[in-house]
């Protein structure tokens, strides 16, 4: 299937029309490619890996989208803030130390537009369209949502400012200008994409993307899972939705197991889908609560031991029918051979539609 032929398919799935989808992986590439280290220095040769492993995906069993993204990890809006941050060998970047509350203060004058790694982002985004590679869709670096952005600039301290009601002034004041970074940096990642404001095909550290014509931007709130319910609901919730709602909503994440987050998250007008870690969660109960409320489960969900592909997309294809939820899955368990990956693809099209 084409670019344009991918996307219509996934309109129809979000519009409630057809199959769940799945995102079988191609066959790992051959060979060892320059270090991580090396690769975050030169966008070109960030491209070359990265398009590299998209193009296994061209024309393979899956729904997927071949995607490639600049992968600057985590400490890509903190950067854009100031932070300073580390690389070591074979690891993703690590950010540096906290900033002051000065210097947090200092950030809504910040050019998104100029910073470092935004600029690196950019001559990624200017390799890739003149590549010629029109049928592998760009999308955004890693965007963390506001909790963990501010997490991240200010360090552990933000733990006790959160239930210190004599902080609550400067914990607002905190999330708020965090939030007015996430939300400027979005918008000027998508004016290099050219892409529409309240859509977006987001790989989400893949090469196979999804597209989302009604949510705009991918939001990542790790930190909340050590929050309480009350805080969650009180104070992490209400900047995820203000922080999407000018793209139309989100595609969410969150690393750890918290069923009130995930339930909130569920509930949301802005969240249209949700990743986490699906070794923590029990899948049924995850499939219910997105069958309740409407929302995507686009995850991975673990194998159980033994399990071959067959028996895992049974599995899963019934759960998924049953269950009356709808599911962009990531497999745990695939083949490698073509045929079986097309058969894989074939059967849980035929039990989710």
């Amino acid at each position: 299937m084409t670019l344009e032929e991918k996307k219509r398919a996934h309109v129809r799935f979000w519009d409630g029309d057809g199959p769940s989808l799945i995102l079988i992986p191609p066959p790992p590439e051959d060979g060892q490619g320059p270090s991580y280290a090396e690769v975050f220095e030169d966008p070109r040769l960030m491209w070359q890996q990265e398009v590299g492993r998209a193009r296994a995906v061209l024309d393979w069993p899956t729904d997927g989208i071949p995607t490639v993204r600049p992968n600057l990890g985590v400490v890509f809006l903190p950067s854009i803030a100031g932070q300073d941050y580390r690389i070591q060998e074979d690891q993703m970047p690590w950010p540096g130390d906290p900033l002051s509350e000065e210097a947090i203060l200092a950030i809504d004058d910040v050019d998104v537009r100029t910073a470092p790694l935004m600029t690196r982002a950019a001559d990624f985004y200017a390799i890739h369209r003149e590549s010629g590679e029109e049928e592998i869709v760009a999308y955004h670096p890693d965007t963390q949502g506001v909790f963990d952005v501010a997490h991240m600039l200010y360090g552990e301290a933000i733990f006790l400012d959160a239930i210190d009601d004599s902080r609550r002034l400067w914990l607002e004041e905190l999330l708020t200008i965090c939030l007015d970074l996430y939300v400027r940096s979005s918008r000027h990642i998508k004016t290099l994409l050219v892409e529409d404001r309240e859509a977006m095909v987001h790989g989400h550290a893949t090469p196979q993307g999804v597209y989302f014509p009604h949510a705009g931007v991918r939001t990542s709130e790790d930190t909340a899972t050590l929050f309480s319910p009350k805080t969650i609901e009180e104070v992490i919730v209400p900047f995820v939705e203000r922080s999407v709602a000018p793209f139309g909503g989100a595609f969410a994440h969150f690393c750890g197991r918290h069923e009130f987050l995930f339930e909130k998250l569920c509930q949301s007008e802005w969240i249209c889908a949700i990743d986490l870690q699906p070794g923590m969660h029990d899948t049924r109960w995850l499939l219910e609560r997105c069958a309740e409320s409407g929302t995507v489960l686009c995850s991975g969900v673990e194998s159980r031991d033994g399990e071959d592909w067959r028996g895992y997309v049974e599995r899963l294809g019934r759960l998924v029918r049953d269950t009356g939820a709808r599911c962009i899955l990531r497999p745990a368990v695939y083949p490698t051979e073509r045929d079986e990956c097309q058969a894989m693809l074939d059967r849980w099209h035929e039990l989710t539609s």
